[in-house]
């Protein structure tokens, strides 16, 4: 029997969670584009866009950006189960909620302890993943599910025609997550029930109860109108605040008691000191755009020929961006798509951080982003926030594998590798700085200012160990990384020796450079490891 007390879900295959090979990003300058010239001060160069697979480039990320990311959004596959409707029910959702976990994991660390997470998905695997999510955020990080109507008219095809997809939104932090969560403006509807019948001076207003659900002594007063009339609170509620309060609001004139001056009070709120409105959980087509209206975005920009079959309306993401963030924080997408998130965040002056596997990196994303930056791209929100162009980014992929096989089967250095490569990689494992020395050839990377890492692909010796230990500063210490060492370690007590990490050597459950699902812990039918999860989300 489990000795397991907490609830959780489980599913074939749960515990092995894999080991990844670090990897470096190579920044590909051919590919990346900035303006011409600065538009603003506010220009953003520094975006990035990773072409590799999502959960080897989250981790490539986590050094530099662990606890920096502000706002992300992923569009993952639904998991309709078109991929896999030839196999059982449970490895089909195992092998899903495997490749979410994994990712998950890793944005949770990439995220600011203010920061939050927005999901896209259907009624597929909505209600698995807010449980997936609960284990891993918290339940008590919960935020909301909110509705998005995705569609203008029913499916007629469908027995009940689904008419929205879920946002499910998760705090690193609730607390601090509500300290920075945004109002939304005011639309014209909401501003047009503002009125001026008693010619205010403060200008139009709209009027709220005056009363309190509850009994409060210090509330149950007797108010007298300017026409005469007298009210106490009706059955079960009190006056919303306190007599003294009440009488500062009348003398300012921000009561309400009907055009005769008899009626029961109520309180004015000015549109003028309005500062917003509070977003709650139904988000309606009309507000932040539907599936009909993305498509349109994209034959603009592609044309209908060229279209991308999944995207999400620039409205939609525009709002997650403004409830979430400031001016100048970064906003992730690992599940990237035709890069509605990057062009919404760019529009809006924030930092992004897209990832994509797909060809429609190079053939979507990249020729948007040039539009956004040069300006050209005129669709979307770019007129409601008065984009003119500028800024840039930066496209990098992967490195390759530090290691591959030779002709005998031996896991070796691969060659494509030189000796930065792999000292970068090390230290990212590791979690060290990589910053060269370039004085001192063994200060490849720094922990602290006295404690230092060196990596070496041939075999450490007495000798050598002994010159590098004899060059070492009072109170430093160094980390050795190498294939072999041939010496006795108590002799250098300053010196940690290494091999090269059994992690890395063990590539088994090395994520691979696509969007298929590791299942080779699984049962499974023969072959199934060979297949690819394909999606409606945008992140494919």
């Amino acid at each position: 029997m489990s000795k397991k007390t907490k609830l959780e879900l489980t599913w074939i295959g749960k515990d092995e969670e894999p080991r990844l090979e670090p990897r470096i990003l190579l920044e590909y300058t051919e590919k990346s584009h900035h303006a011409d010239v600065r538009n603003s001060e506010n220009d953003l160069f520094d975006n990035r866009l990773i072409f590799g697979d999502n959960l080897l480039a989250l981790k490539s990320l986590q050094q530099e950006f662990a606890g920096k990311v502000k706002c992300i959004f992923i569009d993952p596959p639904y998991n309709t189960g078109s991929a896999f409707e030839h196999y059982d029910d449970g490895i089909e959702h195992s092998l899903w909620l495997t490749m979410l976990r994994d990712r998950l994991q890793i944005i949770k660390s990439l995220l600011r302890t203010d920061g939050s997470l927005w999901i896209t998905i259907d009624d597929n695997e909505s209600h698995y993943l807010k449980v997936l999510c609960d284990e891993i955020f918290g339940r008590s990080n919960f935020v909301a599910n909110i509705v998005w109507q995705k569609r203008t008219s029913p499916d007629m095809r469908a027995t009940l025609g689904a008419g929205h997809d879920h946002i499910l939104v998760y705090a690193r932090n609730l607390s601090e997550f509500k300290k920075i969560l945004k109002l939304l403006p005011k639309t014209g509807k909401q501003k047009d029930a503002y009125k001026n019948p008693d010619n205010d001076s403060r200008g139009p207003w709209m009027s709220t109860d005056f009363t309190a659900q509850g009994y409060r002594p210090n509330q149950m007063y007797t108010i007298v109108t300017p026409g005469g009339a007298e009210y106490t609170p009706p059955a079960g509620r009190c006056w919303k605040n306190v007599e003294s309060v009440y009488l500062h609001y009348l003398n300012e004139g921000r009561l309400w008691f009907g055009k005769n001056g008899v009626s029961v009070p109520r309180q004015k709120t000015y549109l003028s000191e309005s500062q917003g409105q509070a977003a709650w959980t139904w988000w309606t087509n009309a507000e932040v755009g539907h599936n009909q209206e993305a498509k349109k975005e994209i034959n603009e920009l592609f044309g209908a020929e060229n279209a991308f079959d999944t995207p999400k309306p620039e409205r939609l993401i525009q709002r997650i961006v403004h409830l979430s963030t400031d001016p100048g924080d970064i906003v992730l997408d690992s599940f990237a798509g035709s890069g509605t998130t990057g062009a919404v965040a760019h529009k809006m002056g924030r930092r992004w951080i897209m990832i994509e596997l797909g060809e429609h990196c190079h053939t979507h994303i990249i020729p948007r982003m040039k539009r956004v930056i040069d300006g050209t791209d005129q669709g979307g929100i770019t007129k409601e926030v008065n984009w003119q162009g500028g800024g840039g980014f930066r496209y990098y992929r992967l490195a390759p594998s530090l290691l591959e096989k030779d002709k005998f089967g031996n896991w070796i250095i691969n060659k494509e590798y030189n000796a930065p490569m792999l000292a970068e990689a090390m230290c990212k494992h590791h979690g060290f700085t990589y910053e060269p020395d370039e004085a001192v050839y063994w200060k490849q990377g720094w922990s602290t200012e006295t404690d230092y890492i060196y990596t070496t692909t041939q075999l450490m010796t007495r000798e050598l160990a002994t010159q590098i230990h004899d060059s070492l500063g009072e109170g430093e210490t160094l980390l050795i990384c190498c294939k072999a060492f041939n010496l006795n370690e108590v002799d250098f007590p300053n010196i940690t020796f290494q091999k090269i990490p059994a992690s890395i050597l063990n590539r088994c459950e090395f994520g691979r450079d696509d969007y298929s699902l590791n299942v080779a812990q699984l049962p499974q039918p023969e072959k199934l490891e060979q297949l690819e999860l394909f999606s409606e989300g945008e992140g494919l």
